[in-house]
């Protein structure tokens, strides 16, 4: 019997998990049927859109108050159509403030429902579980200890591994990385992240400058490279860095139209041509400094040293106490490589204390201390073995038993 399978995933790193989890299911079957809310990862394996990903794609909460009315319709829509079809089970892939409340209607019709990416409940707002308990038949989660909080709160669970531990490859190659950027082997780089929101930009961005500004004062022969995820960020970068123009800064969007052979003679055979910009600035790099977000887990896999940094608006810290009960998130740690290995491995530096001349001292350190490169390096590479699972076949395998087919 053919596996049917609705499917809405609502970003881009959404898109490639249900991707990867659809190959899963399409090695054991070929004819799989999906359906649903994706992006063109997912449609490269024969998925079939009813809306398109970025339909769903908001940044903040101002954002999506702005565009409620459309996402409420998508809701709609969503919901009548996999109602309609009653496909074998319902996947929902992150995207948890759209896909637990559709999860809930769904299961409550008699279909199963599997939630792919567990939202951060350890941290923020973990009443939240009442609703995962109702709405989730089987809940799949990236990292272990993920597992032991759902099984202790009756909520059936498989920890798949993190996807990404899978496409970063053990052992960077730092060299070929520097040849295909066209970065000189001899002088130090630093990959400079300020993250890929607006409002994450604007308050980091200038910061994170200034911290350079005293880091080429220390080493005027730094390499500062900058990758943005689109034309936007890439202006809105731009625009910042011209207000304090720095001569070793190079911002990234993609790869030079004919890099060298480096790209695909690397030590480790991998063909990394379609690897995001940011992947190739961090394995470049010396040390990485980083808003948190999904990028410190990437800078960690890379082994590269790293301090993490975050700020947000007084409006902003006030909406998310409210909507969260919290005033602070309920562990010590907000940056993902720390919470994995439950101890401070990097610096956070947030809010008040991400000055530019704390930001530069410890940057510093990440870029000329090697015993701290070491010792950091091998601290990844235990997260790294942690995290490398058969994701797409213990996916796969989880939704077929959910599904019963």
């Amino acid at each position: 019997m053919t596996l049917r399978a609705a499917i809405v995933a609502g970003e881009p790193s959404g898109d490639l998990l249900a991707a990867r989890m659809i190959q899963g299911l399409k090695a054991h079957d070929s004819d799989v049927r999906t359906v649903g809310v994706g992006g063109p990862a997912m449609a490269r394996t024969g998925f079939q859109a009813w809306h398109p990903m970025d339909a769903l794609a908001v940044f903040g909460y101002a954002d999506a108050l702005r565009r409620a009315p459309g996402l409420i319709r998508i809701w709609r829509d969503t919901r009548r159509r996999v109602l309609a079809e009653r496909p074998d089970v319902f996947v929902g892939v992150d995207a948890p403030d759209f896909n637990l409340r559709l999860e809930e209607r769904l299961r409550a019709s008699g279909i199963p429902t599997v939630h792919f990416v567990s939202p951060s409940i350890w941290a923020w707002r973990f009443a939240r579980i009442h609703q995962i308990r109702r709405a989730v038949s089987h809940m799949l989660v990236l990292f272990p200890f993920e597992e032991d909080l759902y099984r202790e709160q009756g909520v059936p669970v498989t920890y798949v591994g993190h996807p990404l531990a899978e496409l970063i490859p053990a052992v960077p190659d730092r060299n070929a990385a520097r040849a295909a950027l066209g970065l000189e082997l001899g002088r130090r780089v630093l990959a400079l992240l300020p993250g890929s929101r607006e409002s994450e930009v604007r308050l980091l961005a200038p910061r994170f400058l200034q911290a350079v500004r005293l880091l080429i004062e220390q080493d005027p022969t730094l390499q500062v490279i900058v990758p943005v995820v689109n034309e936007q960020r890439r202006r809105q970068f731009e625009a910042i860095l011209s207000q304090q123009p720095l001569a070793n800064c190079r911002v990234l969007q993609d790869l030079p139209v004919n890099p060298p052979a480096a790209v695909a003679g690397r030590a480790d055979g991998m063909d990394n041509a379609r690897w995001p910009i940011a992947w190739h600035a961090m394995e470049a790099a010396d040390a990485v400094l980083v808003a948190s977000g999904t990028a410190t887990l990437e800078a960690a896999l890379f082994k590269r040293p790293m301090v993490i940094s975050y700020a947000i608006t007084p409006w902003m810290r006030r909406l998310m106490a409210w909507r969260s009960g919290q005033s602070a998130p309920s562990l010590p740690w907000v940056g993902l490589p720390n919470i994995l290995a439950r101890d401070f491995v990097v610096p956070e530096l947030l809010q008040e204390a991400a000055t530019p001349e704390a930001l530069a001292e410890h940057t510093w350190r990440a870029l000329t201390d090697a015993e701290l490169a070491s010792r950091v390096s091998g601290r990844f590479a235990a997260l790294h073995a942690l995290l490398s699972r058969d994701t797409p076949r213990l996916a796969a395998q989880a939704i077929r038993e959910v599904s019963g087919v």
